[in-house]
């Protein structure tokens, strides 16, 4: 256990500014331990910044790059995907402008561009096995990364929490 706890530790030091290898190893195994569950709480908190379109498809930003894949309950409702289309590299595309589909056992759904910009590159591993999607929807299975094209469209994007309440309307 000790050797794990070591080996997470390096780990967080070399991954968070904030977590230098000199204040971990300084201190006994408690601090260690509570040095580490900060940094795994700051890893939680760096992915709260999902937002998500009503069309259900989701998008990550980094700087001007943003990665986007459709919602859990998007891919529940749907059920098993069994085909993914995916928009083409370099492909501009507006918001809201339908760029793709997903094929599953129950229904075919179009996918929708959350924000407006150039399509820049697409998860080639749900082509070979869409079932990802279900599976890893937020992270394995996301479908393309786009370049912003108007950052400012982000804003009109729902939150984590304001998703959670849309889904509990009945506009959905």
């Amino acid at each position: 256990m000790a050797k794990l706890v070591t080996q997470l530790t390096k780990c967080t030091a070399q991954t968070f500014s904030c977590a230098t290898r000199i204040n971990l190893f300084s201190h006994p195994v408690s601090r260690v331990s509570m040095h580490l569950s900060r940094s795994i709480s700051t890893t939680r908190c760096l992915k709260v910044g999902r937002l998500f379109a009503k069309s259900h498809e989701w998008i990550v930003v980094n700087g001007n790059i943003g990665v986007v894949g459709i919602s859990h309950h998007a891919q529940e409702t749907l059920g098993d995907v069994v085909y993914v289309q995916l928009p083409a590299v370099e492909l501009v595309v507006n918001t809201g402008e339908e760029c793709g589909a997903i094929e599953s056992v129950k229904a075919v759904s179009e996918i929708y561009s959350p924000v407006s910009g150039k399509i820049l590159d697409i998860n080639e591993m749900i082509l070979q096995v869409p079932g990802l999607i279900n599976v890893s929807c937020y992270d394995n299975g996301w479908l393309f990364k786009i370049e912003l094209g108007n950052p400012d469209e982000l804003k009109n994007l729902l939150s984590d929490e304001a998703y959670n309440l849309y889904l509990l309307s009945d506009q959905h």
